[in-house]
């Protein structure tokens, strides 16, 4: 078995103030950590990964807190599966919550379309919003290291609303020219 390395990070740090504990749980999360319990964590091990984990190491001393950073391995295929299992099934959260964000995207540019509001301005927001899906997307697909389930399916759903602001976009142009 050609085992996958990850990055083992154990934490304490003090219960006060709060938002510094908040502050380095969402670091970790932003990293793409998955947390096998509190205070504990994993990501694959790369070179961009261990430079950041040791620059949290220096925060979480400086935060009175203590930790522990070790390279490690899985016992079993299954053991690494599990772990996948779990990477997956965050990014997999992710995805969700931006098709959600996509669903509401398509009903505003078909809410605009039933009453026929053809303006720059609104294809400026519709824009602007697509462009934070986008880049949402992209965000989590950095953090996607084993390509979870619904990433072809967020995908998709990004390009069709693209198609549907294309086609928007096209509305308000021809709008424009009859108007002249």
């Amino acid at each position: 078995m050609d085992s996958i390395k990850w990055l083992l990070l154990t934490y304490k740090v003090p219960a006060e103030p709060t938002a510094k504990r908040m502050a380095l749980w969402r670091r970790l999360k932003a990293l793409g950590a998955v947390y096998l319990q509190n205070g504990v964590c994993l990501l694959p091990k790369t070179d961009d990964h261990v430079r950041r984990l040791k620059v949290l190491e220096n925060d979480i001393a400086a935060m009175d807190g203590d930790c522990v950073l070790l390279e490690t391995v899985a016992l079993d295929r299954l053991q690494e599966d599990k772990v996948i299992t779990r990477f997956k099934a965050d990014r997999d959260d992710q995805y969700r919550e931006l098709l959600g964000r996509c669903q509401d995207f398509e009903a505003e540019i078909a809410k605009e379309i039933a009453i026929e509001k053809f303006t720059y301005a609104e294809l400026d927001e519709e824009e602007t919003d697509l462009k934070k899906l986008q880049a949402w997307y992209e965000k989590i697909r950095k953090l996607d290291f084993y390509d979870a389930p619904l990433a072809v399916t967020a995908a998709e759903r990004l390009q069709h609303c693209e198609a549907l602001l294309e086609a928007y976009a096209q509305r308000v142009y021809d709008a424009h020219d009859e108007n002249r």
